[in-house]
């Protein structure tokens, strides 16, 4: 039975249970795609599989655009998007050599998004990235200026005694980031002093881009979850 929520959103009753199944299963079948030991005929199967799951998750995106209102809405929002790209990588690989489109095959995993629709948790994350959308692109611009500013200044400390590793300030990208997200992985580290208490103050800012947008995260779950409750 298909119902229409007040924002025009569709649902289809008890046959979104169905879906949710499919798609759990259309992830575990890529999975399975990957095993090395697959026989010709267990590979025709799962690509039979993949042709049926298209098929459902196909006339599920025709039927949402029928039924939505406003129908643009859908197309254009985030599920909708999500909808698309869920079922697209299979039709750009009918027409083209699939060599060319593998890395479109990593595109499926979108169907793990579709999910979301059905979680009420989860449409309360999608709420909540929207009340933080402007804040999100705020930290973002500037999480990516810190990026730049640490790489320019690791280079003036470590370009000269370690040219192989800090030649230039692409080069100390790959340690920025490694720094900044505080995972710190080893492979290139500074040997100076200078350089040693430039990645210390790096390190420090490091704490507050990583706790920035889990605070802003945290305040705006909370008032998705108030905004459900009224």
């Amino acid at each position: 039975m298909i119902k229409r929520d007040e924002g025009g959103r569709v649902s289809f009753g008890r046959f979104d249970f169905v879906l949710q199944g499919l798609i759990i299963l259309s992830l575990f079948s890529f999975a399975l795609e990957t095993l090395p030991s697959l026989t010709p005929g267990e590979q025709a199967v799962l690509r039979v599989f993949e042709i049926f799951t298209v098929v459902v998750f196909t006339v599920e995106y025709v039927a949402r655009i029928i039924f939505s209102r406003p129908r643009l809405g859908y197309v254009f929002s985030f599920f909708g998007l999500v909808d698309l790209i869920a079922i697209l990588p299979f039709y750009l690989a009918l027409g083209l050599d699939l060599r060319s489109v593998r890395a479109f095959r990593l595109l499926r995993l979108f169907r793990l998004f579709k999910l979301a629709r059905y979680s009420a948790a989860m449409q309360r994350y999608h709420q909540a990235f929207i009340l933080m959308r402007e804040e999100l692109v705020l930290f973002g611009v500037t999480a990516l200026i810190l990026l730049y500013l640490s790489s320019v200044g690791i280079y003036y400390f470590e370009g000269e005694v370690q040219p192989d590793k800090f030649g230039s300030v692409f080069h100390c990208l790959w340690w920025s980031i490694a720094t900044l997200t505080t995972v710190g992985y080893g492979d290139v580290y500074p040997v100076t002093t200078g350089g040693r208490l430039f990645t210390f103050l790096i390190l420090v800012t490091g704490l507050g881009v990583v706790a920035v947008p889990t605070g802003l995260f945290a305040s705006a779950l909370s008032k998705a979850r108030d905004q459900e409750k009224e």
